[in-house]
C-alpha cells in the first residue's frame, strides 16, 4: 500500500513537472500539441491571436487549446522578457472542413490604428483587433477560401532589418506592439496568401561564352537584427557608426552587381549562432539578397562551426529551410554519411546539353573536436564522408567521359585541412595561424587522387591565400588550397587592419582554365586582388 502511494505521488510530480516544462518550453513532441504542421498546404487561417504568459508563475501558460490552435514556436520576446513570454497562435481548418458561416482570414495588418481608417474604398471593411496590435480582416464568402486572398500560413521574423525571401509571403511593415526592453528585437508578422508555391531548383549551366563564375562568400556571421561590428576597418569609417549586417550585405550586394556571378557558394558561418536567436531571420537576409534581384542568382550552402552554435535551429533544420528557398541548390546529402550538407553541384555544359562540365563537391567539416583531450580544436572529415566522396567521384568520371571537353572538379569546405599549414608556394596572405583539425583523416590525399583541381575554405577570416600542394616523385602541381577570406563584419577581423573580402573563381571551359581573385570591401575596391591562373588545360599549374 505504501509503495502504491509513493508511486502515485511520484507519478503526479512527474506529470506536473512535464506539464509545467511543456507550458514554458514545449518539451513534448509537436505531434502531441497539434496534428496539423506549421505551413501545411490546404489549411486556411480562421483566426490569429497572441497569448502572453508569466515566466515566474508556474501556473501561467502560453498555450491555447492545441485541438483548435497552432502555436508558432518562437517566443516573441526571444526569451529576453524579464517576466513575460508571448507566442503567436493561428486557428486553422482544412479547406473542406470549413463551415458555411465560418470566417476565413483574408488579410493581416499590424499597428495601433484600424487599417480601414483613412483608406479609400475600404470604409466598409470590418477589421478585427487582436492583441499586440494585430488586425485581421475576415470574410464568410466561400470563394475567399480557395482564392489568392485567403491567408494560409503565418510566421514571425525578428529585427528591424527582417526580410522575406519566400514566394507568396509578405512581411508586415510595422512590428508587433510589445512591451520590449531597449535591447530586445522587434517581432514582425509575415503571412502567406494562397497555396504553397512550388520551388524548383535551378540548373546551373555554363554560359554561351563558355565561362562560369563562382562567388565564394565565406564567414558572413549574420545576426538576428542589425548585429554589432567586430574590428571594423577603418575604425572611423562612417563616423565610427557600424551596424554589422547592413554593412556586410551592402558589400556583398555591390559585388553581386559588379561581378554578376553565375553561382554563389556560401562556405559556412552564414550566421553567428550566438547573436542569432532566430536563425531563420538571419538566413533570410542573405537569401533575399540573392533571389530578390532582376536576375536571381543560384546558391549552394555548407555549414561552419558557428551556424548552429547557440542557434535556435539545428543544422538539419537550417538545411531543411535552405532547401525550401527559391534558387537554393543546397542539399542535406545522404543520411548515412556523417554531417549535414555533403552533396555535389553539377554545372551543365552550355545549351541543352545534359553533360556536366564542372562538378563542385560540397562537404560538411562539422564543428569542434569530439576528442578534445587527444585532438584539440576542430573536428575533421569522417571516413564515410571521404568514402562517399570517392564513390561519387568515380561514378561521375564514368559519366563525364561523354563530355567532349575537359571536365573539371572543385571542392568547398569550411574548416581548412591540416595541409593548409604546409610551407608551400603561396599567393595571398597568412595573417593568422591555421586552425585546422588536430587529426588528419586523409581528405587532402583523396582530393588529389580523385583529380580535384582546387579546394577552398573559410573559417580563418584573416587568411586569404591560395597554397599549392604537389605530388609524386617529381613534385608536380597537384592541388590548390584556397581561403575565401572573411566577408562579414559580425565576425572577427583585426590582424593589423584586415579588410573584409570575397573570393571569385572563373572557369573557362574553352581552355579548361580556372582563374581566381579577391575583391575588397574597403581600399582598392576596383582591383582584382592577387589574380592568378591556377588551372590551365585541365591541369593544376604553379602560380
Amino acid at each position: 500500500m505504501r509503495s502504491a502511494i509513493k508511486l502515485g505521488v511520484l507519478t503526479f510530480v512527474v506529470f506536473f513537472v512535464v506539464v509545467f516544462l511543456d507550458s514554458r518550453f514545449r518539451v513534448l513532441p509537436q505531434a502531441l500539441h497539434n496534428h496539423l504542421p506549421a505551413h501545411h498546404d490546404g489549411l486556411i487561417a480562421t483566426d490569429i491571436t497572441v497569448k502572453t504568459c508569466s515566466r515566474i508563475n508556474p501556473l501561467s501558460s502560453c498555450n491555447l487549446d492545441p485541438e483548435e490552435w497552432h502555436r508558432v514556436e518562437k517566443d516573441l520576446y526571444l526569451n529576453k522578457g524579464w517576466t513575460s513570454q508571448a507566442f503567436l497562435h493561428i486557428k486553422r481548418r482544412k479547406e473542406e472542413e470549413l463551415k458555411s458561416d465560418e470566417k476565413v482570414v483574408i488579410d493581416v495588418k499590424c499597428g495601433r490604428l484600424d487599417p480601414a481608417v483613412g483608406e479609400k474604398n475600404k470604409g466598409n471593411e470590418k477589421w478585427e483587433s487582436r492583441k499586440a496590435g494585430i488586425w485581421i480582416l475576415r470574410s464568410t464568402r466561400r470563394h475567399e477560401s480557395d482564392s489568392r486572398e485567403a491567408v494560409t500560413s503565418v510566421d514571425v521574423l525578428f529585427g528591424a532589418d527582417a526580410v522575406e525571401p519566400r514566394p507568396g509571403w509578405t512581411i508586415q511593415e510595422t512590428p508587433l506592439l510589445l512591451d520590449l526592453s531597449s535591447d530586445s528585437l522587434e517581432a514582425y508578422v509575415t503571412i502567406r496568401h494562397g497555396r504553397l508555391q512550388k520551388v524548383d531548383k535551378p540548373t546551373p549551366r555554363i554560359r554561351k561564352d563558355g565561362r562560369f563564375k563562382i562567388m565564394q562568400i565565406a564567414d558572413l556571421h549574420l545576426s538576428t537584427g542589425l548585429g554589432v561590428c567586430r574590428d571594423p576597418e577603418p575604425p572611423g569609417y562612417n563616423g565610427g557608426v557600424c551596424d554589422a549586417d547592413p554593412r556586410t550585405l551592402h558589400f556583398v550586394s555591390k559585388l553581386l552587381d559588379y561581378e554578376e556571378p553565375d553561382l554563389v557558394v556560401l562556405s559556412g558561418d552564414q550566421i553567428n549562432g550566438e547573436t542569432a536567436p532566430d536563425a531563420q531571420s538571419a538566413i533570410f537576409k542573405i537569401a533575399e539578397l540573392l533571389v530578390k534581384r532582376k536576375n536571381p542568382i543560384p546558391y549552394a550552402a555548407i555549414f561552419g562551426n558557428h551556424d548552429d552554435e547557440g542557434s535556435s535551429l539545428s543544422r538539419v533544420a537550417q538545411m531543411s529551410l535552405l532547401e525550401s528557398l527559391p534558387y537554393s541548390l543546397s542539399e542535406a546529402g545522404p543520411a548515412t554519411v556523417d554531417g549535414v550538407g555533403n552533396y555535389v553541384v553539377e554545372v551543365l555544359a552550355h545549351g541543352n546539353s545534359q553533360h556536366s562540365a564542372l562538378s563542385l563537391y560540397m562537404l560538411d567539416t562539422h564543428s569542434y573536436s569530439p576528442d578534445e583531450r587527444q585532438f584539440r580544436g576542430y573536428d575533421w572529415l569522417k571516413e564515410n564522408q571521404i568514402n562517399w566522396f570517392r564513390e561519387t567521384s568515380e561514378a561521375g568520371k564514368r559519366k563525364h567521359k561523354q563530355y567532349t571537353k575537359i571536365h573539371m572538379d572543385m571542392a568547398f569546405i569550411h574548416i581548412p585541412l591540416p595541409e593548409y599549414r604546409d610551407d608551400n608556394e603561396m599567393v595571398g596572405k597568412r595573417l593568422e595561424p591555421v586552425t585546422a583539425p588536430g587529426f588528419n583523416s586523409g581528405f587532402h590525399d583523396a582530393l588529389i587522387e580523385e583529380g580535384v583541381l582546387a579546394v577552398s575554405c573559410g573559417h580563418d577570416h584573416a587568411n586569404d591565400y591560395c597554397s599549392l600542394s604537389t605530388a609524386g616523385k617529381d613534385a608536380h602541381p597537384a592541388l590548390w588550397m584556397c581561403y575565401g577570406g572573411g566577408s562579414g563584419f559580425g565576425g572577427y577581423g583585426g590582424y593589423g587592419g584586415y579588410h573584409r573580402r570575397v573570393r571569385f573563381f572563373e572557369i573557362d571551359t574553352n581552355s579548361a582554365r580556372i582563374t581566381t581573385w579577391k575583391r575588397l570591401e574597403y581600399g582598392d575596391t576596383d582591383a582584382k586582388l592577387d589574380e592568378q591562373i591556377i588551372v590551365d588545360g585541365g591541369a593544376v599549374i604553379a602560380g
